[in-house]
């Protein structure tokens, strides 16, 4: 890695990316070097440029999102670090994001020295975490028991879009007794006997988005 750390920025909001460039590039050792405004555009551009570090949204319009062009970008040999800088602090993210590689996660709210902390950790390598995402982190580790799975997490996700087994099933590519079998299993986590009550309740966790 050379001295100056080379940014780029993943961000289907051009507003953001303008927000995101007008800051960074007040930071000594900090060159924004491209924009991508799609995850497929994200994952081509870290494959042909000598960049550092990506900083990178988990939602776009399109249908690639943020932790699949994450795990396709630090699936490459020698690939840049990725920072998730998101609105999103749900588990299900949280841990899709770091599962998919990420080396850090930031939410979009974090104040200008902070960010510019996070990019530095990154680029060296360093575990950057917003602190509420530390915070989740190891709750989940304190409470294995009682901590939904990524495919739970979807599972119910869809259950709060108002979507059938049938279509959860449809959805995930798993069958229906499967979606069932998870639906079990959420309850017993959440200590609920229902599908409203399970998005209630995880919702007021912070398991899934309001």
């Amino acid at each position: 890695m050379s001295e100056t750390i080379r940014l780029l920025l993943a961000d289907d909001h051009p507003v953001v990316r303008a927000g995101l460039r007008a800051v960074l590039d007040t930071e000594p050792g900090f060159t924004v070097v491209a924009e991508a405004g799609t995850a497929e555009r994200a994952v081509e551009l870290a494959a042909t440029l000598d960049v550092d570090v990506v900083l990178m949204d988990l939602r776009f319009g399109a249908e690639m999102r943020g932790a699949d062009a994450t795990a396709a970008i630090t699936a490459r040999p020698d690939p840049p670090r990725v920072l998730v800088l998101t609105t999103y602090d749900t588990d299900a993210d949280i841990l899709a994001a770091i599962e998919a590689g990420a080396t850090g996660y930031l939410l979009k709210d974090a104040p200008p020295e902070e960010l510019a902390a996070a990019v530095r950790a990154a680029a060296a390598g360093r575990t950057a975490l917003a602190p509420e995402v530390a915070h989740r982190l190891m709750d989940r580790m304190r409470a294995p028991g009682t901590a939904l799975s990524r495919r739970e997490s979807e599972v119910l996700r869809l259950v709060a879009d108002g979507l059938s087994n049938a279509e959860i099933a449809a959805k995930l590519f798993l069958t229906q007794a499967t979606v069932k079998s998870h639906l079990v299993h959420i309850y017993a986590k959440l200590d609920v006997d229902s599908r409203t009550a399970a998005v209630a309740v995880a919702r007021r966790r912070g398991l899934i988005r309001r």
